[in-house]
């Protein structure tokens, strides 16, 4: 008698504990996304947008030196958006005659549409439409590029020296800190359950909050260059921009991408013919020293001494 009495009073307690949490997280699931800072306001509004097959994409477009015949081409990385680039914006402006920065599709302030297959290939097409609508496609391009971006800046360097025509003519590459090797990548715990968690990542996108963001995204900075809680704060607010943590899951699949398609975009950058930089910060986390410096060597040491025996 006293076990049921028992077992009857903590069923009462779970069923109150539900109760109360119910409308405490259908509050919390509709709390409206974080006010645009004035500097990320003013980069909105500077910037435009174009439609792809019916999306739209945001984009920044400087004109600089005037003379100059450079053109460079700026690709964010993961999860961010074009914003990255804000504080080395004016610097380019001062090297380059046409500065030209895009939000990638799920990304920033574009579309975030779901269900919606993302994939690098779609963001390299939005890239070149995005030249031919600024009417730069016979324009030789600079491109830099970042994390998620160097893998855009591989499948245009492919399709670049397919000769396709139509393609984006590359003149020079600078990655910076991107997983180019899938073996040598190693992605946050949140990444890997959001890419790989099945019926689970819907969930967690959606209890994702700012202080979960702030804790994944500041130790993949070096020490001496952790963003500031408003910049963490920008960075979250582009993000929470028309639902963008619900796509978060979507987006990652770029990993899964670069594992599938290794062959072809670690290849593109076997045997070019131009420029190619690499900026890499060895405290990066998901990137981790030595092992990417270090396959980087063989893999590069072996293309240089068989073009030497030809």
């Amino acid at each position: 008698m006293v076990r049921r009495d028992r077992l009857r009073r903590m069923r009462e307690w779970w069923v109150q504990v539900g109760l109360l949490a119910v409308p405490l997280l259908a509050a919390y699931l509709h709390i409206p996304p974080p006010q645009l800072s004035p500097a990320l306001h003013s980069w909105k509004s500077s910037g435009k947008f174009f439609t792809y097959k019916g999306l739209r994409i945001f984009y920044q477009d400087s004109v600089g030196v005037v003379g100059s015949p450079e053109i460079v081409v700026l690709l964010h990385g993961f999860p961010t958006s074009s914003y990255d680039w804000y504080k080395i914006w004016e610097g380019l402006t001062l090297r380059f005659h046409r500065v030209i920065a895009l939000d990638f599709l799920g990304f920033g302030f574009s579309d975030k549409p779901r269900p919606h297959h993302y994939s690098i290939f779609e963001q390299a097409s939005i890239v070149e439409a995005l030249l031919r609508h600024l009417g730069l496609q016979n324009r030789r391009i600079n491109l830099l590029s970042h994390d998620y971006g160097d893998t855009v800046a591989q499948e245009l360097l492919y399709r670049y020296k397919q000769n396709r025509s139509g393609r984006l003519t590359i003149k020079s590459l600078c990655l910076s800190n991107g997983g180019i090797f899938p073996e040598t990548h190693r992605p946050l715990l949140l990444q890997k359950l959001l890419k790989d968690g099945g019926v689970l990542s819907p969930i967690l996108t959606r209890l994702m909050n700012f202080f979960v963001f702030s804790r994944g995204l500041t130790p993949v900075f070096g020490p001496y260059t952790r963003p500031s809680e408003s910049e963490l704060w920008d960075m979250w607010a582009g993000i929470r921009n028309n639902d963008g943590n619900l796509v978060i899951d979507s987006l990652l699949q770029y990993i899964n991408q670069r594992k599938k398609f290794r062959r072809r975009w670690v290849g593109a950058l076997a045997s070019v013919t131009i420029p190619i930089h690499f900026i890499y910060g060895p405290l990066d986390p998901v990137n981790p020293y030595p092992e990417f410096l270090e396959l980087y060597r063989v893999n590069w040491g072996k293309q240089w001494k068989s073009l030497q025996k030809r």
